[in-house]
């Protein structure tokens, strides 16, 4: 087994002859968006180990809340780490489990983790995927030929014409080899289903299915919801490209005012939401968006966004739309307002960078210089999702944690956990 790891795009990264240099029947790979541990090559996944228990490489998608505790208890067993990921615990656990055969080593290993994980493994003749027992993050199977694919969104089945087959289950480690598929029940069943909203509101691609249901479909509901509680006069609706698009278009026909591409995106430039710097993120807003001022000028604009976290982008945009001619601008969000930090794989480390946890929606109004703001309702994002509370995790928009954190974890993040009815 080998490992190849790089900064950058994954065209950047991966040319033709570094891809030609890494033959084999069997491969994980993974695009890392920094949650846990610092945005350099040495965090950079997958993951690779040699142990007793045989060679193993690790691809995680998530966070896990207890990595702090359980690190502390490795390095004062004598594990020597060479990240600061939350991932490499896993490995470590691994590394040191009583169970002999590899299977049984894993799942003594992942039963110790708690949060969010969404796991691709490979060992020298078995691909093994595991997902954490409440949900989080989606993990879907897939088939090509004889051949089984796991990825985090059906799309990337899609570009090499596979079929899907179904979703990993929460609580499931599915195995693959030379037999076949095997599946696993890892752990008993959940109280609770906790997928993530936010895959639905920003993460997940519009041409996925993410959690069994047509993530285009349910961005556009969500316009069309936003438009029902959130109306406004205005002769065109503009939405922010391209996360924006799929609200707006169901704004526009909700309400039935037209929809226009009064912002045009450079491609070029990455999500400006992810960026791990704030000066990064700031960078990325000028040279991202660029107005069409035959379409704005004068016009009442209704701008429609996925989100609203920190605020910053949206100011920027704002002021981008007025200085094009804009003659009215109001801002619809597509979500209820971003009240608490997430710790389940989503990059919002601390409540002073969230805007809404701190200030009123006027007092946002006024930071970003709308006319006017609104956000959808929290009990409009559920019925447009289809689903209840006991599905999803909102906690990014009501504070309440459906995985508790250890004692310790809690007093360093300083947070006052709700309980979970």
């Amino acid at each position: 087994m080998r490992a190849s790891r790089a900064m950058g795009h994954v065209a950047d990264a991966f040319d033709e002859a570094a891809l030609e240099a890494l033959p084999g029947h069997l491969a994980i790979g993974h695009t890392r968006y920094s949650t846990a541990g610092e945005s350099r090559l040495s965090n950079a996944q997958p993951f690779l180990i040699d142990c007793a228990h045989g060679q193993i490489a690790v691809a995680h998608n998530g966070n896990l809340v207890n990595a702090s505790e359980l690190r502390d208890e490795l390095v004062r067993a004598g594990s020597i780490f060479q990240t600061s990921s939350d991932t490499e615990v896993l490995l470590h656990l691994y590394a040191r489990a009583k169970a002999f055969s590899v299977e049984e080593a894993l799942i003594e290993s992942i039963t110790q983790l708690r949060g969010a994980f969404s796991l691709a493994l490979l060992t020298k003749d078995r691909l093994i995927a595991a997902r954490d027992p409440n949900g989080f993050r989606p993990l879907a199977l897939g088939r090509l030929g004889d051949a089984w694919i796991v990825c985090s969104e059906t799309c990337a089945l899609d570009l090499i014409g596979a079929t899907y087959v179904r979703d990993v289950e929460p609580g499931e480690v599915v195995v693959i080899g030379a037999g076949g598929l095997r599946s696993i029940r890892a752990f008993p069943p959940a109280p609770m289903l906790s997928q993530c909203v936010f895959e639905h509101v920003y993460f997940a691609r519009p041409d996925s299915y993410v959690f069994g249901r047509s993530v285009n479909d349910v961005r556009t509901e969500l316009g069309r919801v936003l438009a029902r509680e959130a109306p406004a006069n205005a002769d065109v609706i503009v939405p922010i490209p391209d996360s924006g698009v799929c609200a707006a278009t169901g704004y526009a026909e909700e309400s039935k005012v037209p929809l226009r591409m009064g912002l045009i995106r450079n491609h070029y430039v990455g999500r400006t939401f992810i960026q791990p710097q704030q000066s990064i993120r700031h960078f990325g807003v000028k040279v991202k968006l660029n107005p069409v001022r035959s379409i704005l000028e004068g016009q009442s604009v209704v701008l429609v966004d996925d989100s609203l976290v920190r605020g910053t982008t949206s100011r920027k945009i704002v002021k981008m739309v007025k200085a094009a001619g804009a003659r009215e601008v109001h801002l619809r969000i597509s979500c209820p307002p971003t009240i608490s930090p997430c710790f389940y794989g989503v990059d919002t480390p601390s409540r002073a960078e969230l805007i809404g946890s701190t200030h009123t929606i006027d007092e946002i109004r006024k930071y970003v210089g709308a006319d006017t703001l609104g956000y959808l309702s929290l009990e409009g994002l559920r019925a447009a999702v289809g689903s209840d509370q006991k599905s999803y995790c909102t906690s990014c928009y009501t504070g309440v944690y459906p995985v508790a954190f250890p004692r310790d974890e809690q007093a360093y993040l300083q947070l006052s956990l709700k309980a979970v009815d």
